[in-house]
């Protein structure tokens, strides 16, 4: 079946990718149908080669053995994670093509795109299974003040070092910092985190 699409927001305020001739993508989407119509749809639209994985790890391996960048279009729901720490692993490592996919308009979940260096959200029409994410109730009684401080840094885009430097802290003592967040929400993820966030209404 087609994935309709329902709306696509950009990041802005980057410098424009140059273009390039043909090129290998990375599609990771857990549902086999919908994987196969996203890399089909790709084909047509001229890309020499496409690589398909449907979870966070077998995307890792394939991306291993790709030899060097590509475009990786990934669905923010994977079986084992979350497909926006996987863009943003890979843009860490010179893949400055991302595309995240998402079944629904959630602000939140854009917002989390983009602080993890995403380039391209897209919203298909398809019902995507909710992965769960233990201890995000009371997200606002859990945190300290600067535990929030901290996160509201993550949200605006900015590592450890520059969050350090923000708020007088060492990247270490940051570090620090987001591994008792992550504890506290059920996960280490900067972009999970964000969203948590954001949708409890700590950060803005």
């Amino acid at each position: 079946m087609e994935v309709p699409v329902a709306a696509v927001t950009e990041r802005v305020g980057l410098p424009p990718l140059p273009r390039t001739g043909r090129f290998t993508a990375l599609v990771v989407i857990g549902p086999q149908g919908q994987r196969e119509s996203v890399s089909r749809t790709l084909r047509a639209l001229g890309v020499r080669e496409v690589v398909q994985a449907a979870s966070v790890e077998e995307a890792r391996r394939r991306a291993a053995l790709l030899g060097g960048p590509a475009m990786c279009v990934a669905d923010v729901s994977l079986p084992d994670g979350s497909g926006l720490t996987l863009l943003r692993e890979l843009r860490a490592v010179g893949w400055l093509r991302g595309l995240a996919l998402s079944h629904a308009e959630d602000p939140y979940t854009v917002r989390a795109a983009l602080s993890a260096g995403v380039r391209c959200f897209l919203v298909s029409g398809r019902p995507a299974a909710v992965v769960p994410v233990p201890g995000a109730g009371g997200l606002a009684e859990q945190l300290s003040t600067r535990e929030v401080e901290v996160l509201q840094h993550v949200a605006n885009g900015r590592s450890n070092k520059e969050i350090g430097a923000a708020l007088g802290l060492s990247a270490l003592t940051v570090k620090s910092h987001l591994a008792r967040i992550a504890r506290k929400v059920g996960t280490g993820d900067r972009a999970e985190m964000v969203m948590l966030a954001l949708r409890a209404g700590v950060i803005s």
